[in-house]
């Protein structure tokens, strides 16, 4: 492939380091992890937003979470209509095949596709709005439940409300799944709802009960 560039140099000085130091100290163990696989207890679905790491704010080791990122931390609903579904095929994967325990929807402040849909449903984001956006398209997920926010005058509050509306419609998508449903009432499977503030270092879970997230 002819447009295919050599690593950064940096990002190659930093393989080395990790190298020298972190795989030398623990070569028994990315060993055991090859030979006897991967048995992740959870599964992480999380935006891509650079901001939000996963294994550190749990302090996960390797080959605990089978993680999934993708712009607003999104499920879609159940659809084996025959197309490319990424997020889809990765949910099959860790409660098909990895049998994860627990399957987990991160939401966060500041998340820039939450925001695109705000901007979408405000008339602010033209660009999003053409039928060639795959941003867009995925935003329309959430774009019903503006709604739900467009009478909240504070922006911060706006956006965080919806932020975690994204955490609960994915969380009742993951429901839509057969495979998912059926685990979940079977008691081997369970669904988590978090929200996480990035500046403060705070973790909300949602409380299906009273329909709030509350601080972890």
């Amino acid at each position: 492939m002819e447009h295919s560039k050599p690593l950064p140099s940096y990002l190659v000085q930093r393989f080395h380091g990790w190298k020298a130091t972190s795989y030398n100290a623990n070569q028994s163990w990315y060993r055991h992890l090859v030979s006897e696989g991967q048995h992740p207890r959870a599964m992480v679905i999380s935006c891509c937003d650079s901001r939000v790491h996963v294994t550190s704010i749990f302090g996960a080791d390797h080959g605990e979470f089978f993680i999934h990122r993708n712009i607003a931390n999104l499920v879609p609903p159940y659809a084996p209509d025959g197309d490319y579904h990424g997020t889809s095929a990765a949910i099959e994967y860790a409660v098909g095949a990895l049998k994860v325990a627990h399957l987990i929807v991160l939401g966060h402040s500041q998340c820039g596709g939450v925001q695109g849909c705000i901007d979408m449903c405000e008339g602010h984001a033209p660009h999003l709005e053409a039928k060639d956006s795959f941003v867009g398209r995925w935003m329309d997920m959430l774009r019903p439940h503006y709604e739900t926010v467009s009478d909240i005058s504070d922006r911060q509050l706006q956006s965080r409300t919806l932020e975690k509306q994204a955490v609960v419609v994915s969380l009742g998508n993951l429901m839509t799944f057969p495979f998912i449903k059926s685990r979940v009432e079977s008691g081997d499977l369970s669904l988590h709802g978090l929200w996480h503030n990035i500046g403060e270092g705070g973790l909300e879970s949602y409380d299906a009960k009273s329909g709030d997230f509350v601080a972890v």
